[in-house]
């Protein structure tokens, strides 16, 4: 999927130079970050809606828009795909592939493995779902 995912930001990164009336996808850049960011979303809640009514069908392509408008979204701002499998390589390695990290339960306050401005690490407990308590 990694290399999938990069021959998508290839071909997004390719296709900011095209004319905008040919390309949607450099129609879509050129309408900016707002555009990108409420496609995104439609996708994203689309998806949501196809799941509920068990359309798996749909839901793969619903996904897969979602997907492309997630990748056009950080060709935008820069981020690389590389910078995505990194965070998902450290959350790996501090909870387990298939558990989201915890949010800060202090706004600004670093998670577990990140470093604050003191360059002190902080460290937080593991989710209940991977200590065997369920709610």
């Amino acid at each position: 999927m990694t290399d999938s995912v990069q021959k998508l930001y290839a071909a997004v990164l390719s296709a900011r130079a095209r004319d905008p009336a040919r390309s949607r996808t450099a129609k879509l850049i050129r309408e900016g970050v707002p555009k990108m960011a409420k496609k995104l979303g439609e996708e994203a809640v689309e998806v949501g809606i196809e799941a509920v009514q068990n359309n798996r069908p749909a839901v793969v392509r619903e996904s897969a828009d979602l997907l492309y408008n997630l990748v056009v979204l950080w060709s935008e701002l820069g981020i690389t795909p590389g910078e995505i499998w990194r965070e998902m390589d450290r959350r790996e390695e501090l909870y387990g592939i298939a558990e989201k990290l915890p949010k800060s339960r202090h706004a600004g306050q670093p998670l577990a493995g990140e470093t604050s401005k003191d360059r002190t690490r902080h460290e937080v407990p593991h989710p209940l779902l991977l200590q065997g308590k369920h709610r």
